[in-house]
């Protein structure tokens, strides 16, 4: 992170400083809300289509994002692995998933030495063959392993910014059980902890648990899906219940199975930002990933696997909260939790004191800088446009009183604060107390 010392032992990141910046002007090449406010913002750079590289403020976005999932993935047994992009052909071709006319998404390169790779787009197969030298017995399970690894996908026409693209970062998770009940237990388990990480980043009430096809593994799987204007998916919403269809599996049977009236329904716009499987036994037969129960009898284990996006949904955040001026960040994913804004007019002692409170802030707070020599408006436009939860500006205004103008991001409202409130209490209970 850069940060650039502004006094003995107080480090503040210096928007001067900052090896980005922002673009007025929308990228020509982008129709999406989250791709052209991140790339106007500095946040992401576009490689090609598909393609994005997180530069600094949008890493520090990703980041909280990668932390709040693996918080509530450790907190229902998780263990954190990496494995290795590059796959062995022979692996997929066990489960039939290797042929382009099998599954239409591989990214696939060849040596110059010989041989053919892919580049992973999922992981059930390579951890089911992992888990065959470290399962063997029901004293092994269950067993919950998950990664923050780069996918990649040949999508044909990756329009969607950060939603939808041919490389992005996931985290996926398998739990590997006994049987049906254990595997089952586990599976509300992450249903719960997918609601707590949609609740942290901002979005739960908007989130719903969505009934979707279960494909070849099961008859349903669940898709977290948060309603936005924008979103690619059709689902129908029952309100009370807190539970929705997607439109592709819309049946009269579907809806008897889940017991809801279609009256009840409403449709509505949605991204999907995360999902859950059941597996089965499918890749643990395909792999002779058996463990021996209490009576020496072979049994094949129960697989399920649980994706989310981090990025899919650092998109979807700004798909749903910003404005008209740019992005609302959420308080727990924000890069900064405030941005000091130094509006100098021609003396030299409002800056000073404008590093002085960045100093004592950055103690407990992590602050961007506005220590630019540039207009006021110019400042308050990139403000608004980058969208860090509250604005500090400190001015000539306040001077005499040592006071300064907080401004809420979200809603516009804005309060005079002393600075030795703002620096005691920090600047969320400062401005709502």
């Amino acid at each position: 992170m850069l940060k650039v010392s502004l006094c003995a032992s107080i480090l503040a990141m210096l928007q001067s400083q900052l090896f980005t910046k922002t673009r007025r002007e929308a990228p020509s090449d982008e129709v999406t809300r989250n791709a052209t406010l991140l790339i106007r913002g500095g946040f992401i750079n576009k490689e090609m289509a598909g393609v994005y590289s997180f530069l600094p403020l949008g890493l520090r976005v990703l980041r909280k994002i990668e932390d709040i999932i693996r918080e509530e993935m450790d907190k229902i047994g998780g263990q954190e692995v990496f494995l290795s992009s590059l796959q062995n052909p022979e692996t997929w071709k066990k489960t039939k998933r290797w042929a382009d006319e099998d599954t239409d998404i591989w990214l696939k390169t060849k040596s110059k030495f010989g041989g053919e790779y892919g580049l992973a787009f999922t992981h059930e197969e390579p951890l089911a063959l992992l888990m065959t030298g470290h399962i063997s017995s029901y004293r092994d399970l269950p067993v919950y392993i998950y990664q923050f690894q780069t996918k990649f996908r040949d999508e044909k026409r990756p329009k969607s910014g950060i939603l939808r693209g041919r490389e992005f970062v996931m985290k996926d998770l398998y739990s590997f059980c006994r049987n049906e009940a254990q595997h089952k237990a586990f599976y509300e388990k992450a249903k719960q902890a997918y609601e707590a990480i949609f609740n942290r980043a901002g979005i739960g009430e908007r989130t719903f648990i969505t009934f979707a096809s279960g494909g070849s593994f099961s008859k349903y799987s669940h898709e977290f899906q948060t309603l936005a204007d924008s979103g690619e998916d059709t689902i129908y919403l029952d309100v009370k219940r807190r539970i929705a269809v997607n439109k592709e599996v819309m049946t009269a049977e579907v809806l008897s199975d889940l017991k809801i009236k279609e009256k009840d329904l409403v449709e509505k716009k949605a991204i999907e930002v995360g999902n859950i499987f059941s597996l089965g036994t499918r890749f643990s037969e395909a792999f002779g990933l058996l463990y021996l129960d209490e009576k020496g009898e072979k049994h094949p284990v129960v697989m399920g696997s649980y994706g989310i996006g981090p990025g899919r949904l650092m998109g979807t955040i700004v798909e749903v909260f910003a404005d008209e001026r740019g992005i609302v960040w959420p308080e727990p994913v924000a890069p900064f939790d405030c941005h000091l804004i130094e509006i100098s007019g021609s003396g030299t002692s409002v800056k000073k004191r404008a590093e002085r409170i960045a100093a004592k802030l950055e103690r407990g707070a992590s602050v961007l800088y506005d220590d630019r020599d540039l207009r006021a408006g110019e400042k308050f436009a990139d403000a608004d446009l980058i969208g860090i939860p509250y604005q500090v500006i400190v001015s000539e205004k306040g001077e005499a009183g040592k006071t300064v103008e907080v401004k809420q991001r979200a809603t516009g409202e804005t309060k005079i604060i002393s600075e030795e409130a703002l620096i005691s209490q920090g600047t969320y209970r400062a401005f709502n107390s």
